[in-house]
C-alpha cells in the first residue's frame, strides 16, 4: 500500500509541475496586487464539510478592497464531485482570481443566488469571457456574498484528485488570509470510503500542504499561489 501511496503523489508531483507552468502567465496580473506597509498574515486549517452542497461551503472569509487577500489551497478527493468555498465582497470593484494546480479542474463564481458569474469551461460562453476577465483582475463584481465551486472537467475522472489554490484579491493588500482545506474526517456523513493507497496518498498532502502557513508575508501573487505547491516538486 505505501508503494501505492508514493506512486500516487509521484504522478500528482508530475501534473503539478506541468500545470503550474501553464497557470503562470494566467496569474501574472495578481503581482500587480501590491502588499503596502507591513503585511499581517493569518492562516488556518480546516475540514470540509462532507456536504457536497452550498450550504457545505467552506468559509475563506472577507474580501475587502485594498485590504485583504484571501489564500485556499485544497484537494478534490477521489470520488469528491464538487468543493464549496464561501466569502464575502465587501464593496464593489474589480476582482482578480490566481489560480494553479492540477489540470482538469472547473472553477466557477457564483453569486448569493446560486447564479454562475463566471465560469472556466470554454464553452460557456459569455459566462467563461467574464472567467477570463477574472484571471485579467477585469471583472468587476458587486457588494455580497459569492461562493466558488471547484469540480472536475467534463471526462474527467472521479478517481484522480485534483490539488489546487486559488487566491482572490481587489487592488492592494494589507492583510493575507490562507485557508488549508483538508479532506472531512473519515466517517463523516456523505464522505466515500478510500482505499488504504488513497488515504495515505491524501494524508501525505494534507501534511505537506499544512506547512503553507510558514509562507513569508508580502509575497506577490505567483510566489503564494506556487509555494503552497514547492514542497511536492
Amino acid at each position: 500500500m505505501a508503494d501505492d501511496a508514493l506512486s500516487g503523489v509521484n504522478s500528482m508531483v508530475s501534473s503539478l509541475n506541468a500545470s503550474i507552468n501553464n497557470a503562470v502567465e494566467a496569474i501574472k496580473k495578481s503581482q500587480s496586487n501590491q502588499a503596502v506597509g507591513d503585511v499581517k498574515e493569518y492562516s488556518k486549517t480546516v475540514k470540509k464539510s462532507a456536504l457536497t452542497t452550498t450550504s457545505g461551503a467552506t468559509d475563506i472569509g472577507v474580501l475587502a478592497k485594498n485590504t485583504t487577500r484571501l489564500n485556499v489551497a485544497s484537494t478534490l478527493a477521489p470520488n469528491d464531485k464538487v468543493d464549496f468555498y464561501k466569502f464575502k465582497v465587501t464593496s464593489k470593484g474589480e476582482m482578480t482570481m490566481g489560480q494553479v494546480g492540477d489540470d482538469g479542474l472547473r472553477v466557477q463564481l457564483m453569486n448569493k443566488l446560486g447564479r454562475v458569474v463566471a465560469d472556466s469551461d470554454p464553452k460557456a460562453g459569455d459566462d467563461y469571457k467574464a472567467f477570463k476577465q477574472l484571471q485579467a483582475g477585469n471583472l468587476t463584481v458587486d457588494k455580497g456574498d459569492y461562493t466558488l465551486r471547484v469540480s472536475r472537467d467534463k471526462g474527467q475522472s472521479d478517481k484522480d484528485p485534483k490539488n489546487y489554490a486559488m487566491q482572490l484579491v481587489m487592488g492592494n493588500y494589507s492583510q493575507d488570509f490562507d485557508t488549508v482545506a483538508k479532506q472531512p474526517a473519515k466517517g463523516d456523513t456523505g464522505q466515500q470510503a478510500l482505499t488504504t493507497g488513497q488515504q495515505a496518498t491524501l494524508d501525505g498532502l494534507n501534511q505537506a500542504i499544512g506547512s503553507m502557513n510558514s509562507i513569508p508575508t508580502g509575497q506577490t501573487g505567483t510566489q503564494k499561489l506556487m509555494g503552497s505547491f514547492s514542497l511536492f516538486v
